[in-house]
């Protein structure tokens, strides 16, 4: 691990007002999540979906009737609302995560990001060689490109009123860069991989570049009120074993160690952190994973394609783990969402340690609502220990 002396305290709110906005906070009522992510075999899994809040709601297509959707990530009452929306609906959520995109870390670097309704999220002006890096934002003040989102933050932590904790987020550096070389998603991302054999120097600069970033932004959220954070790594299963040991992987430990470094340095007690590195499923890259102290991630997402004793197999029991039901699965019916709750909570009791349930990446638009509450309910019914 890095020492602290190379880490440099962005410019955030200062250390009394964390304090005060810290006191301000209503007590939490269900800290499941937190035990969890502690390494506790709690009585019940806590549950949380990714995406959470979102197009299946009908309470969220309501308010993007009159608002952008970037517009809804950089105005704090409006991503306040849509993070709390799921919550008042779900009383059996056990954590909220704070409404938001991860490619806000290209918009704070400079780079113009579109959220395309038939395309996705679109960057009309990717970066194609070295030579483009210089387009980018070289010093990035996270309190001024980003503090809409701090803000947002605090006032759900207020909105929350105690009854579940809240997570904080930043995309992962090899995620981001993928975005802002191809210009968007890809199928095969050839610009953003031949980055990593035509110009493998450059591209670690940027990856460090992007994570120094990632990394005043979560630091950011924790002062704000965020109680927990995770990384997504969306595109990691894209990589090789190698590349992701190479590349991926180091500015994520960078990020952690940051981040943990500076919330000490700052008096903070600290949060936990989970890595959601989907596909990267290579036995040899989750005994990278294995070992908090050296990565700095005390829990790991699965995603659906993977057992968890097989998983926990080969992290042994240091890390925690959070996952990882086939999102698909709610769209089975009542009957068929039931069996695969029982069937995978049992396989999960089997592997052990601290879990957190979740699917195994985000819920998908055409969910009826009440097929994801019937999910909750089958999780607390059926991740019971004994």
């Amino acid at each position: 691990m890095s020492t602290s002396s190379e880490y440099t305290i962005p410019n955030l709110i200062n250390v009394d007002k964390w304090r005060e906005i810290e006191q301000s906070f209503p007590p939490l009522k269900n800290d499941l999540l937190l035990r969890a992510a502690r390494g506790e075999e709690t009585e019940r899994a806590p549950v949380w979906v990714m995406r959470q809040a979102g197009r299946y709601l009908p309470e969220f297509l309501e308010v993007r009737k009159s608002h952008s959707f970037f517009e809804c990530c950089q105005t704090p009452s409006i991503a306040s609302q849509l993070t709390l929306q799921p919550i008042d609906r779900y009383p059996r959520l056990d954590a909220s995560i704070i409404f938001c995109d991860i490619l806000v870390v290209p918009q704070a670097l400079g780079m113009e990001v579109l959220m395309e309704p038939s395309k996705g999220p679109v960057l009309p002006a990717p970066i194609r060689t070295p030579s483009d890096l210089s387009r980018l934002n070289q010093d990035v003040d996270v309190q001024k490109e980003l503090g809409y989102l701090f803000e947002a933050i605090t006032l759900t932590r207020k909105g929350l009123g105690g009854r579940v904790p809240l997570i904080g987020f930043c995309g992962a550096p090899w995620t981001l860069m993928a975005y802002m070389c191809e210009g968007g998603g890809s199928k095969t991302f050839e610009s953003s991989k031949s980055w990593l054999y035509k110009y493998p120097k450059e591209s670690k600069e940027l990856l460090r570049k992007v994570a120094d970033v990632c990394a005043d932004l979560l630091v950011g959220q924790v002062l704000a009120g965020a109680q927990m954070l995770q990384v997504f790594d969306s595109w990691a299963g894209e990589l090789t074993p190698y590349q992701y040991a190479e590349f991926a992987l180091p500015p994520c430990i960078y990020i952690s160690h940051k981040v943990k470094s500076i919330l000490k340095q700052l008096g903070h007690p600290g949060v936990a952190i989970t890595l959601f590195a989907k596909g990267a499923n290579a036995p040899s890259t989750f005994k990278l994973l294995s070992d908090p102290k050296v990565t700095g991630y005390d829990t790991l997402g699965l995603d659906w394609t993977v057992d968890p004793v097989e998983v926990r197999e080969y992290v042994g029991r240091k890390v925690n783990l959070q996952g990882n039901f086939d999102p698909t699965v709610l769209y089975g019916g009542k009957e068929g969402i039931e069996k695969e709750v029982e069937r995978l909570s049992e396989r999960w009791k089997a592997a052990g340690g601290g879990w957190i349930a979740n699917l195994g990446h985000g819920i998908t638009p055409n969910v009826k609502p009440e097929d994801m509450g019937w999910f909750l309910e089958c999780v607390h019914k059926y991740s019971k220990r004994a």
